[in-house]
This record gives C-alpha cells, sequence and structure tokens, in this order.
C-alpha cells in the first residue's frame, strides 16, 4: 500500500487509473502519462483514438495534476522533490502494466507535455528497451547547457518525438539534444518537426501509436 504524501514525496498515494484488459490477460501495456494541469482519465480517454483490442492501459495521476513546479528547462534542483517523486510514480505505474508477467518488450511509454518530459527521464536514466517511447510535444529534463551523459542500451526500441517549431514550452533545441541522446542509446528514433501547430497532439502522431500498439500486440 502507499503510504500518504509529504513533502519529500509529494506523488506517494496518488492514484494509478487503468483501463481496457487486464494486466493478466493482456498482450501488450501502454502507460499514458498527463500533462502539466491535466488527468490521469484524460489520457485513458485519449487512448481510445488507438484503442487496440488486448490492451492493458494504465495512466497515473500526479498530485494536483503537475509533476514537477517549474519548467523542464529549468535547473533540475529547482524541480525536486517533485521530479524524483513522479519519477517512482511512474515506476510503480509501469509495475502495474507488468503485474501479470508482460516483459518491458511489451510495455509502450507515452507522455504528452510535461508527462513527455517525465515519460524521456525515466527512460534516459534506466535505459532499457521497452515495447516503445513516445514523446508528444517533450524532451529530456534539465537546465541549458546540461551535459546529458547517459549511457546504456534499449536495443532498437522504437522512438518517437514530434514537436511543433512554435511551440511555446519545448524548445527545438532541447527535442533535437533528446533524439540525439536516444540514438546515442541505440533507439530506432523517428522525429517529426511540425510546423506552425503550437502545443498539441496532431493526427500523425495518433496514427503512429495506432500503428505500434499494433505492432507490439503481434
Amino acid at each position: 500500500m502507499s503510504r500518504p504524501a509529504d513533502s519529500e514525496d509529494p506523488h506517494a498515494g496518488q492514484p494509478i487509473q487503468t483501463a481496457g484488459a487486464s494486466p493478466t490477460e493482456a498482450d501488450a501495456a501502454v502507460v499514458l502519462v498527463h500533462g502539466r494541469g491535466a488527468r490521469a482519465d484524460g489520457m485513458l480517454q485519449f487512448a481510445q483514438e488507438f484503442h487496440h483490442d488486448g490492451v492493458h492501459y494504465a495512466a497515473p495521476q500526479a498530485q494536483r495534476g503537475t509533476w514537477y513546479p517549474n519548467r523542464f528547462v529549468a535547473p533540475i534542483e529547482r524541480n525536486q522533490p517533485h521530479l524524483d517523486s513522479a519519477l517512482s510514480h511512474l515506476e510503480r505505474a509501469v509495475e502495474e502494466a507488468r503485474s501479470g508477467g508482460l516483459p518491458a518488450e511489451k510495455v509502450i511509454l507515452v507522455g504528452f507535455s510535461q508527462g513527455a518530459c517525465l515519460v524521456s527521464e525515466f527512460v534516459a536514466r534506466t535505459p532499457r528497451r521497452y515495447g516503445g517511447l513516445v514523446l508528444l510535444s517533450g524532451g529530456l529534463i534539465g537546465q541549458e547547457g546540461i551535459d546529458f551523459d547517459h549511457e546504456g542500451d534499449v536495443d532498437g526500441m522504437p522512438f518517437f518525438l514530434g514537436v511543433s517549431d512554435d511551440d511555446p514550452h519545448i524548445p527545438m533545441s532541447r527535442a533535437e539534444e533528446t533524439v540525439e541522446v536516444f540514438e546515442r542509446l541505440g533507439a530506432d528514433v523517428r522525429f517529426d518537426r511540425y510546423e506552425g501547430r503550437g502545443h498539441g497532439i496532431f493526427e500523425e502522431e495518433i496514427e503512429y501509436l495506432d500503428g505500434l500498439v499494433a505492432d507490439v500486440v503481434g
């Protein structure tokens, strides 16, 4: 049982919303991480856009809808302890998705905005091959000029990052740095750069997710 949240672990005790097949009967799982000010059930509604039978969907909820208080390009220490707490809660969601015995290769991680930054950080810190990592307007966390020295191997994991050139929250330079990191870690990268679309989720991204989930379900 999760202990109540406190100042050092603000996301402890927050729920993980689920839908779709049960973990014991699922052929694959998708972990969906919401953005700032949003809710887990909204991500489960979004999953209906690329729903497949035999998939377990899990969406962790942030305390007060926010994973960490400052921008993702702020110094990491300015987002603590919320960032470490968020990463721990995301790990619990992945464990829940795999509780029926699914290997990591059958679990896709998807995040939007602040949630995309969180899932990218989660995989980069402890690289392994998941079924896929999909960043919908996001990138690795840390201040401008940070040395991204992540080491490891994701062994050809499908990786997607989509961002618009006028996104007010996600600098294109950070998206490019994130792609470089995951290329170095051995991901199979697709990088979609859009023009003049702002901050959102786009049709090409839903089409990619639909195909990726189908591939992972097999």
